[in-house]
């Protein structure tokens, strides 16, 4: 049930991440095959891989874009940083017409490689603390996309705790400053909700 649930989420992202293709390529689709570019952060044969291609190619067929008809669609599926750059400069050679990414690492290497080609990326935790967009309003540059989770939910787990454990008075955050990105965002809330709800 619940990989269902992340199943059907993940198509409906990707599926918004195809409408958000500029619509004068939509215009042109029968003049040439489009080229969709995708750098997975998972392993080839990884079961969840697999899942989220499947729903990415319904998602597209959905909306009218069938591979191998009217776009045509190359992965990589890069799981160390070598693996990253190495990849995303492979499919920006192959001058496609947008890229996915699927985490925010791939969205740094592809942005390394390219400053041009249109990137939309999924799953990724702050792509304003990451660098990769100037703000969630306005991207500016080459990336637009869809941050997985919203800020405020750092502090409601914090509501949540004090609803679960009404004694709990101090609190510790663990975060890894060395992944860009690891939720700076909402890391920044909580402070705001410990000294507004905790005081």
């Amino acid at each position: 049930m619940a990989s269902h649930i992340r199943r059907r989420k993940f198509l409906a992202t990707l599926g918004g991440a195809a409408a958000a293709w500029p619509l004068a390529a939509r215009a042109q689709q029968g003049e040439r095959v489009r080229r969709i570019g995708v750098l997975m952060t998972l392993a080839a044969g990884d079961p969840e891989s697999l899942r989220r291609v499947t729903a990415f190619v319904q998602g597209l067929q959905e909306l009218g874009w069938t591979d191998g008809r009217n776009v045509r669609i190359d992965y990589r599926w890069a799981t160390s940083d070598a693996d990253r750059i190495r990849y995303a400069a492979e499919l920006i050679a192959l001058a496609p017409d947008v890229m996915i990414a699927t985490s925010g690492a791939t969205v740094g290497a592809l942005q390394r490689t390219s400053r041009t080609v249109p990137i939309v990326f999924v799953t990724v935790i702050d792509p304003v603390g990451g660098g990769w967009v100037a703000s969630l309003a306005r991207p500016g540059g080459n990336a637009t996309g869809f941050a997985s989770r919203e800020f405020s939910m750092s502090g409601k787990w914090l509501e949540l705790l004090k609803e679960i454990a009404p004694r709990v008075s101090r609190v510790a955050v663990l975060r890894d400053p060395s992944v860009p990105a690891a939720g700076s965002g909402g890391f920044a809330a909580i402070p705001w909700h410990l000294h507004s709800e905790w005081s």
